[in-house]
């Protein structure tokens, strides 16, 4: 079986550039022959981005997140616009709205994923979410500016009544290591609500490490737990459904899928 990691902080997994390509390669000997890398900010970015330059079976999103809405940095349009043109860049992310942590104050935040969104239409790029006690604002703002290339709730946290009526537009949903825990029943719920074809995994390293895992530091190649989960909660076999979230986020990236 073939896995798809559509969402690592491989930079808060090891700090040491090493170690990054370290554990990419062990990923991919657990199956995980695909990643996208992300970045909280543009200059973690292009640290991440050079140092993991020869881990072909990495791509990148680029973007700026709401925990860095008070000092996005320098001309932080300009330095996106620079990191779009990269190879290996898939999605502009992760983005969104983060009301639990209170970063900076609504408008700003408001202000900054709108103008993020903007930039992904014109690169005709999609858009990896951040929502954090934010949904209604997300839906909103979706409803009237999201890119034709769409998007992915990641992480999601919402319920199975935000996912039908996310799934009116062009969005795809995530989930990670919290599906396996045994009071996430509102994910357990949901997943079996979302057609199959619109899900995708994600390891969200170091973070959600899944429960047969817990105790340890999370890495992409503990991402096969989290699609043995969900095969187990669609009672369908594990093999079809690791092939058809693999052929779910070659799709959503525009990625070859052989």
């Amino acid at each position: 079986m073939r896995y798809f990691d559509t969402h690592a902080h491989i930079g808060l997994v090891y700090d040491d550039p090493i170690e990054q390509l370290l554990v990419c390669q062990q990923a991919k000997q657990s199956g995980v022959s695909r990643i996208v890398s992300i970045s909280n900010s543009l200059i973690d970015f292009f640290q991440i981005y050079e140092n993991l330059r020869t881990a072909e079976h990495v791509y990148h999103a680029a973007g700026v997140s709401p925990s860095e809405v008070a000092n996005p940095g320098r001309d932080w349009q300009l330095k996106l616009e620079e990191a779009l043109k990269l190879p290996r860049i898939v999605a502009v992310g992760e983005i969104g709205l983060d009301y639990f942590h209170k970063f900076g104050n609504r408008d700003s935040q408001i202000e900054l994923f709108i103008d993020q969104l903007q930039i992904a239409s014109q690169h005709n790029l999609p858009v990896i979410i951040h929502n954090r006690e934010a949904g209604k604002d997300i839906f909103d703002i979706l409803s009237d500016r999201l890119p034709e290339a769409g998007g992915v709730l990641h992480c999601y946290s919402e319920d199975a009544a935000y996912a039908r009526q996310a799934m009116d537009l062009n969005l795809y949903f995530s989930f990670a290591g919290n599906l396996t825990y045994r009071n996430a029943r509102n994910l357990h719920e949901t997943v079996r609500e979302v057609p199959l074809d619109r899900i995708l995994v994600e390891s969200e390293a170091p973070f959600m490490v899944p429960s047969i895992h817990r105790g340890k530091r999370n890495k992409p190649e503990f991402l096969p737990a989290t699609v043995d989960e969900l095969a187990a909660l669609l009672d369908i076999a594990v093999e079809e459904v690791a092939e058809t979230v693999y052929q779910n986020a070659c799709r959503f990236f525009k990625l070859d899928s052989n």
